[in-house]
């Protein structure tokens, strides 16, 4: 993982932790994981995938990064991942995110997918973000 990819996955954290409508829908402090612990409660979120590519020119260096959050519910029906999915989104969309050592540009929200797992009983949103990160 690069100093870029770090960066911006701590400021996300941040964002999401300290957010009052994350925080009323997953505790105080809220389930936000990178890896999941075994028998978590749900509903939780995971930061998810990251995907980096360079997008530096010639007046320095930076990266653009397609990542996905993931939230989890055992509710029956789409409508807490739903709720949980729009208190995420706004929360970044509000934030004033600050990776240490970058400048940062977004993030975007670029599209949700929503659906049943196939054990019946567990709800998945994958959501989909996209950043332009430039080192300081």
């Amino acid at each position: 993982m690069s100093a870029a990819s770090l960066a911006l996955q701590a400021a996300l954290y941040s964002a999401l932790a300290a957010d009052v409508d994350v925080q009323a829908a997953l505790g105080s402090p809220p389930r936000i994981y990178d890896a999941v612990p075994r028998n978590a409660a749900m509903p939780y979120l995971v930061l998810g995938d990251d995907r980096e590519t360079d997008a530096g020119t010639v007046t320095g260096p930076a990266s653009v990064h397609r990542f996905t959050v993931h939230i989890w519910s055992r509710t029956p029906g789409h409508g807490e991942v739903k709720a949980i999915a729009a208190a995420v989104i706004a929360a970044l969309d509000a934030a004033a995110l600050s990776p240490s050592g970058f400048t940062l540009t977004g993030p975007y929200f670029l599209g949700a997918d929503y659906g049943r797992r196939n054990d019946g009983r567990t709800w998945h949103a994958t959501l989909s973000f996209r950043a332009l990160l430039e080192q300081d």
